[in-house]
Formats: C-alpha cells, sequence, structure tokens
C-alpha cells in the first residue's frame, strides 16, 4: 500500500546532477512537497544558485561523481550532519554525441561509462550502508527508454543504461526486507541531453519542470513492495 504524500513531507531526499534538467527540476518540486533536499553536481557556478536560492534546511555541493574520493569526502560530511537519506536518486549521467560505435574514442567512451555506471555504484557504495543500519530507505537509478531498448549513435549511452537496469535488479535481491531499488524510466523529456541526440525536434516533449509535476509525486509513492520493478513514470 503506498504512503500519501502527506506522510512523507519529512523525507530527505538526496539527488545526484541537481543543476540541470531533471535533477534541477526534481529538486525544485521535492522542495515544493515539503522534503529536505541534499544534492551534487558538477558546476560550482549553479551549485552556488542553489544554495543561494534554496537555503537551509536543503544543501548543495560541487562534486563529479566519477570520482570515488569525492563522493566518499561527501557522504561523510553528508551522512554526519543529515543522517542517511530515505530518498536516494541516482539522477546524474550523461550521453555520448551521436556517432557510430567504432568512431568514438577511448576516453568519449570511458566518460560515459565512469559516470553513468561507476558514479552510481559509487552513491551506493557510500549511501546505502548507512541506509541499511537505519532499516528504511528507497533507491531510485535512473535509467531510460534506451536502457530497454536501442538506437544507433547512442551505444555507450544505451549500455550504461541496460547496466543500470540489471545492477539496480540485483541490488535489490541484495537489500534487506523493508527497503528497495527500482530502476526508474524518466520518459522523454525536452532536455540538453534530448536536444543533443533529437535536435530542434526536442521540443515536441515536455519540460522538465512539467514532467517533475508527475514524476516527483510517483517517486514519494515508490515503497519496498516496488523492489526490483522496471518502472516508467506515468505520462
Amino acid at each position: 500500500m503506498m504512503q500519501s504524500i502527506d506522510d512523507i513531507r519529512t523525507r530527505t531526499v538526496l539527488i545526484t546532477g541537481v543543476t540541470r534538467g531533471l535533477g534541477l527540476a526534481m529538486t525544485h518540486r521535492f522542495i515544493q512537497e515539503g522534503c529536505r533536499v541534499i544534492g551534487c553536481g558538477r558546476s560550482g557556478t549553479e551549485i552556488e544558485a542553489l544554495n543561494s536560492h534554496c537555503g537551509s534546511p536543503h544543501e548543495f555541493f560541487c562534486l563529479d561523481v566519477s570520482r570515488d574520493e569525492e563522493i566518499e569526502e561527501w557522504s561523510m560530511d553528508v551522512l554526519n550532519r543529515f543522517g542517511a537519506p530515505d530518498l536516494l536518486i541516482n539522477n546524474a549521467a550523461v550521453i555520448n554525441r551521436n556517432a557510430f560505435l567504432w568512431e568514438l574514442t577511448e576516453s568519449e567512451f570511458s566518460q560515459v561509462i565512469d559516470i553513468n555506471i561507476k558514479g552510481v555504484a559509487g552513491i551506493i557504495r557510500h549511501f546505502v550502508p548507512a541506509m541499511i543500519e537505519n532499516g528504511q530507505g528507497i533507491i531510485v537509478n535512473f535509467s531510460s527508454g534506451w536502457g530497454r531498448s536501442v538506437s544507433p549513435e547512442v551505444a555507450p549511452y544505451c549500455a550504461t543504461k541496460w547496466a543500470i537496469e540489471g545492477l539496480s535488479k540485483a541490488l535489490a535481491e541484495e537489500l534487506p526486507e523493508g527497503m528497495a531499488c527500482v530502476p526508474l524510466n524518466p520518459g522523454i523529456i525536452d532536455t540538453r541531453m534530448l536536444r543533443s541526440c533529437f535536435g530542434s525536434s526536442s521540443a515536441s516533449y515536455s519540460q522538465p519542470e512539467i514532467w517533475a509535476e508527475k514524476a516527483v509525486p510517483f517517486i514519494l509513492g515508490l515503497s519496498c513492495h516496488d523492489n526490483g520493478e522496471s518502472l516508467t513514470v506515468p505520462e
């Protein structure tokens, strides 16, 4: 049975990739829902703006999730001051430039892997033990339609999102009773990432702020009964 949003207004939500796109839209919507949001992103200027705009009890940090040592330092600070998050959302991701797989350099391929897979694993490594010790928590790893299907010229991105599906389902079987991990397909939204693939046609899809109006209540309604399910945000 799902909890109502009114029952979970005091949740602490940890989100990666909060400086733009879906992460930024979710941040503002979770705050509207009464949650405390702790987030991170790579742009120092945009992190500073978020801290200035949102203020306490929310807090945002500049770090690169592909760097495990940065995650470790951040996690110790966050867990010490805020405790274990109730809801952990691995949102940070990048996409490769449109190109056939053999045309991409090793560094281009590695960047997508390092952020989209290793970054997710790093966040899990440093935060989930505290959630387990706390005896509760929901982990949401953002997947994609390209984590359940494929298209040409985005092979590295597809590979990472298929990996997120498998990683999430395996983690779901490792978690203790009362917790959950779900791979979540957010749907198709007009973000900078989508525009890099679709060009001007991306404008025909919903803006992140509109998407968040449905996505955030849906995420807040997740429970341990959803553990291991591949889910999609309702349109």
